[in-house]
């Protein structure tokens, strides 16, 4: 029987029994069932308490060190604006913290068994997008992190995440607790449901909104995504319009709204219309035809996110054949996943990681944006997508407790779907069983780590007070969304 590889501590080996990806036809893998005995093994190595434990260690970085150490390479100018909106709340710390987490996590015990994993799982990277035939579903959506790694990374990190949000939101101890446990109960049963499926069957695995609204079971909850939805369904290029652009002499340019908009000197602009010009190239043949009939209008530098604040993104304005036949592109900075430290074997893989950030987001995602594709310009690597694509979210300071715990489960169930759309399905099924012991645990994990993020924020909010940080406090005024930037 393959055994689960001892690695130094904080790194683990991509090395997986139940690894389905890149197989030769000739070569059988190893039956279901065994894979399942190997994931229950792995509780006399891991027992699932263990994954309840958080205690911060004497080595542990300090976390305000961290995030200066994450500002370098990133524009100078932004740097105020990165902190404002992650001292605005503790959610809004650990939004911008997935290299704190990161450290963090992967010093903890760990299963071994590694599918492709968001990285950056925390409540706020699931919402609503189009798919290619213009259907509006929900899955993960933000992938700047994406890697190989250990699943119980991803659960932790989204567990925490609830945790957070609803202190935030006024919940209960007790409330949080149901909520966390109605998350891992749902992942563990998603995943145990995928595990017994053929393997293609995984890949087709999806939640449009019609069925979304059949699965969320509390009235504010389903009312909250008739309203998101509405707003995705609205967040279309040609509905931006007159929202991000004018027109002046017959011809459309992207409107400015510094710091937040800005546009970039013309010999900048020529170089990324020149790297857009290669992203064609990374599109499938149809696609590449279909947007090669479309003219470059206008760039401009937009800031997004939080984690992200500071990297370089840029929005392209595209012109079809008609003035209202538009397209909006948004190129995105990618740089090495906060987790890659932590696993052997990355540096031979990932030469470009705008591409990583492509190839996992269609690996987790059941439908992904036909328009993904990456490019190279002035030696830093993107990504490129749809800018506006239906895009939307779940207003999380919208929805009370028990709306919280309805839709923890549906996130839990997302997050279960993508691991299992990529290797390791059995195994963690496997593992986690069919008691409550694995929601148990990461409650406690969940609460302790509740704590450690407050603390940490506060430690951010110290720093920034005698002057170690630059902060923008203009998006940390009450009345503004902890939840969204």
């Amino acid at each position: 029987m393959t055994q689960t590889p001892k690695t130094p501590a904080g790194h683990i080996v991509l090395a997986n029994a139940d690894s389905d990806s890149y197989r030769s036809l000739r070569r059988r893998p190893l039956p279901r069932a065994e894979r399942l005995l190997l994931g229950k093994a792995l509780r006399q190595q891991v027992p699932r308490s263990a994954l309840g434990d958080w205690k911060a260690p004497a080595n542990r970085p300090d976390p305000v060190e961290q995030i200066k150490l994450s500002h370098e390479g990133r524009l100078a100018s932004l740097i105020p604006i990165r902190v404002g909106r992650m001292v605005a709340s503790p959610y809004g710390f650990l939004r911008g913290t997935a290299v704190v987490m990161a450290w963090d996590v992967a010093h903890l015990p760990s299963t071994g068994i590694t599918p492709v994993v968001c990285g950056d799982a925390h409540l706020g990277n699931f919402g609503f997008y189009a798919s290619p035939e213009r259907d509006l579903v929900i899955d993960l959506n933000d992938f700047d992190e994406a890697h190989p790694g250990a699943w119980e990374w991803d659960l932790r990190r989204l567990t925490a995440s609830i945790w957070v949000a609803g202190r935030r939101n006024g919940s209960s101890e007790s409330q949080c607790h149901d909520s966390v446990a109605a998350c891992v109960a749902a992942y563990r049963d998603e995943v145990r449901f995928l595990a017994d499926q053929p393997l293609l069957l995984r890949s087709y695995q999806r939640l449009d909104v019609e069925h979304l609204h059949e699965t969320a079971t509390e009235k504010g909850l389903r009312g909250e995504i008739a309203r998101a939805a509405k707003r995705a369904r609205q967040r279309t290029s040609d509905r931006a319009l007159p929202r991000f652009t004018a027109e002046v002499g017959g011809r459309r340019h992207i409107v400015e709204e510094p710091p937040l908009i800005t546009h970039v000197p013309e010999a900048e602009a020529q170089r990324i219309a020149e790297g857009l010009d290669i992203y064609l190239e990374t599109l499938a043949p149809h696609w590449r035809r279909a947007l090669g009939g479309y003219t470059l209008l206008d760039l401009a530098h937009k800031v997004v996110g939080v984690g992200s604040v500071g990297l370089r993104a840029y929005v392209a304005l595209l012109e079809g054949s008609s003035a209202d036949d538009v397209v909006f592109l948004q190129l995105k900075q990618a740089r090495r996943s906060v987790l890659a430290p932590f696993v052997h074997g990355d540096s031979a893989w990932h030469a470009h990681q705008g591409q990583r950030v492509v190839e996992y987001q269609q690996a987790l995602q059941t439908v992904s944006d036909p328009l993904l594709g990456w490019a190279t310009i002035d030696g830093l690597q993107y990504y490129v997508r749809q800018f506006r694509n239906m895009k939307g979210t779940v207003a999380l300071d919208a929805i009370d407790a028990d709306a919280l715990t309805d839709y923890a489960g549906i996130v839990g169930h997302l997050l279960a779907k993508g691991h299992a759309r990529t290797s390791g399905a059995s195994m963690i099924a496997g593992y986690v069983g069919g008691s409550e012991k694995l929601d148990e645990a990461l409650c406690r994990f969940a609460r302790a780590y509740a704590d450690q993020t407050e603390a940490d924020h506060a430690a951010l909010v110290k720093a920034v007070a005698r002057g170690a940080l630059p902060c923008e406090r203009s998006e940390a005024e009450p009345g503004k969304s902890a939840f969204r930037p």
